[in-house]
C-alpha cells in the first residue's frame, strides 16, 4: 500500500469542486452538484491553481473546457473519487447484511422479547437479530453492537437513549410461606427478614429492590445463576423472590404462588441504548418495532 503524503496533497473541498466542473463543464453545473455556490466553486478551482501553478480550466467562448494538465488531473480524480465512493458503498452494503447485534439482560429476552418476537419477523422478514443475553455493561462501539436494552433510570452519558416501557415486580412466594409471613408481619419494611431467592442473571430484580428499600447485602439470600430456576424454587417453598408480573401471571391465578407486594417502579424501566448518529434502515426497523410493541402493551 502507498503512504499518503497529505501534505503535499492540496485541501480536498478544492479537488472535488475541480472534478465536478471538468466533468460538468461548468461552474454552475458543478455548484448545483455540490450544493453550494457558484462563487463558492470558482474560488476553489482558481485556489487549485495557485497551489498547482499551472491552468486547469479556461473558457471557450460561452462555455468551459479543460488544459490539458486538468484532463490529466481530471482522470485521476475521477478514478479515486470512483474508488472511495465504491469502498463506503461496498462497506455499507456489508454492514446493511449483517445481522442486528442486540445485548440485552437475559429477564428482558425471555419475559417481554421472546413472547413478542414472531411478529417482529413476521414484519420484518429480511432482518437477522443477533440477541447475546448479558448482565454486564457493554461499548456498544468497541464490542460491535448495534444496541442495548438494559433497566435503569435512563441515565448512560455518551449514548442515544429512549423510554421503551416499565415492567411491574412483585414479591411472591407460595400460599403456605406467606401465611407463615404475614402472620409475623407483612410489611415490606419486614420482609428483609424471611429467606431470599435471587437471580444472577436479572439485575433488574436489584435494582427494583433497592427501589422499595430492600438490601439484599443485609439480608439471607441465596443466588441461583438464572430466573427460572429461582422461581423453580421459589415455587417450591424455598423462600421469597422478586419476580416480573409476566412471569408468574399463570401462577398467582392459578394459586400456587401469592404476590405479598406488588409494584412498579417510578423512576426505573427498561431503555433503548443505541450508539449516537446515522442508524441502518434495519436497526431502526427494529427500534420502531420496539417501541410500538411497548406502546401497544401500555394501551
Amino acid at each position: 500500500m502507498t503512504d499518503i503524503d497529505w501534505a503535499r496533497l492540496p485541501p480536498l473541498t478544492a479537488l472535488r469542486a475541480f472534478e465536478a466542473t471538468a466533468r460538468l463543464a461548468s461552474f454552475s453545473a458543478a455548484a448545483r452538484a455540490l450544493n453550494v455556490t457558484h462563487a463558492a466553486v470558482a474560488q476553489q478551482v482558481r485556489a487549485l491553481e495557485e497551489t498547482l501553478g499551472v491552468t486547469l480550466v479556461q473558457r471557450d467562448g460561452r462555455g468551459m473546457t479543460v488544459t490539458p494538465d486538468g484532463a490529466q488531473l481530471s482522470a485521476a480524480l475521477s478514478e479515486g473519487f470512483a474508488t472511495i465512493q465504491d469502498g463506503i458503498v461496498a462497506l455499507q452494503q456489508t454492514r446493511e447484511g449483517a445481522p442486528l447485534k442486540v445485548s440485552l439482560t437475559p429477564a428482558f429476552a425471555e419475559n417481554w422479547l421472546m413472547p413478542r418476537l414472531g411478529a417482529f419477523w413476521a414484519a420484518h422478514p429480511e432482518t437477522e437479530l443477533a440477541l447475546v443475553p448479558s448482565t454486564g455493561l457493554v461499548d456498544l462501539r468497541r464490542d460491535g453492537y448495534d444496541m442495548a436494552i438494559r433497566y435503569g433510570d435512563g441515565d448512560w452519558p455518551g449514548l442515544e437513549v429512549a423510554p421503551l416501557t416499565r415492567t411491574r415486580f412483585a414479591v411472591v412466594g407460595t400460599p403456605e410461606l406467606v401465611r407463615r409471613v404475614t402472620r409475623r408481619g407483612g410489611r415490606i419494611e419486614d420482609l428483609g427478614a424471611h429467606g431470599w431467592l435471587t437471580a444472577q442473571d436479572s439485575p433488574e430484580q436489584d435494582l427494583w429492590a433497592e427501589s422499595i428499600g430492600m438490601d439484599f447485602q443485609r439480608t439471607h439470600a441465596t443466588a441461583f445463576p438464572t430466573t427460572s430456576l429461582a422461581l423453580s424454587a421459589t415455587r417450591a417453598g424455598y423462600g421469597l423472590s422478586i419476580q416480573p408480573i409476566a412471569l408468574v401471571e399463570d401462577d398467582l391465578s392459578q394459586g400456587r404462588l401469592v404476590a405479598l407486594f406488588e409494584q412498579e417502579a417510578e423512576t426505573l424501566g427498561y431503555y433503548l441504548l443505541m450508539r449516537r448518529g446515522p442508524q441502518r434502515r434495519a436497526l431502526a426497523d427494529f427500534a420502531n418495532w420496539l417501541r410500538r410493541a411497548a406502546h401497544s402493551d401500555r394501551a
